[in-house]
């Protein structure tokens, strides 16, 4: 046993490394399937997580600004190298405006600098979102890239807000099971999305809501918006939780890969964060951060 288990964990990493994120429906722990009837119970759940986190101050605000530094994992890197970008993705600042949909990041790394900007599609088929991406101030051109930044920046807006970012926008969610999060007992809601994170179609949210404090713990989800990671679910479990500016912000993220492979991705943390600086949108869709959008965020 104790030289079996090595041997076959190093297999399948291999095979991870040399083929698509290819995974049967049913083996995945979010599986695509259509999406059920209104469920009131879990509505109401995800509300009253939202009220814990802020909503009623989230409700009042123009801007999010943050900046984060974090690791990834070199495995990570080679298995999925666009969505990583290690050239590119060091620490950031990074400016949300909840009411447009929008997040914008300033990565900067070994590489330069690489800026994107994201803007949520609405629940037509033929509005999935919109993206852009500047690599040392050149835009590209890419698909891959740009479907890997989009993907990457819808994502991080979840992982910030957690069930800010998905109340009343009137999407499907039914009650899952129980789960232990950190020796939490937690409350897990199934939301489906459509479109997706970044340039899906659709996906799937699971949110571990504690029975304690009402905080999302930890938000399990599949990656449909990027090719290569078609087939692949994640969960980012969130620490250190901190109530400022009327809202609770998860201060410590660590983000793993459960299907169709265990692996441990990346850690990062938020360095600087305040809100409401009163910019607009063309302040941070332009390929650079113009205005009351340029300062750093302020550190904590």
């Amino acid at each position: 046993m104790t030289t079996t288990a090595p041997s076959m964990t190093r297999r399948t990493l291999l095979g991870g490394l040399a083929l698509p994120w290819l995974a049967a429906g049913c083996s995945s722990p979010l599986p695509l399937v259509k999406a059920p009837a209104a469920d009131a119970t879990a509505v109401a759940r995800l509300r009253d997580s939202a009220q814990a986190h802020g909503l009623d101050a989230y409700a009042k605000l123009n801007d999010i600004n943050v900046s984060y530094s974090g690791e990834w994992r070199p495995l990570v890197n080679r298995i999925q190298p666009e969505v990583v970008d290690a050239g590119f993705r060091g620490s950031s600042q990074e400016r949300l405006i909840p009411r447009a949909g929008i997040v914008a990041q300033a990565y900067t790394g070994s590489m330069g600098r690489k800026q994107v900007v994201w803007r949520r599609g609405d629940r037509k088929p033929d509005r999935q979102g919109e993206v852009a991406v500047w690599f040392n101030g050149v835009r590209s051109t890419d698909p891959a890239a740009q479907n890997a930044a989009a993907l990457v920046a819808e994502g991080y807006g979840l992982f910030l807000l957690g069930p800010l970012w998905l109340v009343d926008r009137g999407l499907p969610m039914q009650m899952g099971s129980t789960e232990r999060v950190d020796g939490r007992t937690c409350d897990v809601v199934d939301v489906w999305l459509s479109p997706g994170l970044g340039r899906a179609a659709s996906d799937r949210v699971a949110l571990c809501i504690d029975r304690g404090d009402g905080f999302v713990h930890r938000v399990r989800f599949t990656l449909e918006g990027f090719a290569n990671t078609q087939g692949a679910v994640a969960e980012v479990d969130t620490f250190e939780h901190e109530r400022r500016f009327g809202m609770v912000w998860p201060m410590r993220s660590f983000e793993r890969i459960v299907h169709p492979l265990a692996l441990p991705a990346h850690d990062w943390r938020i360095t600087g964060l305040d809100v409401n600086r009163g910019y607009e949108t063309n302040d941070v869709t332009e390929g650079s951060f113009q205005g009351a959008a340029a300062a750093p965020a302020t550190p904590v």
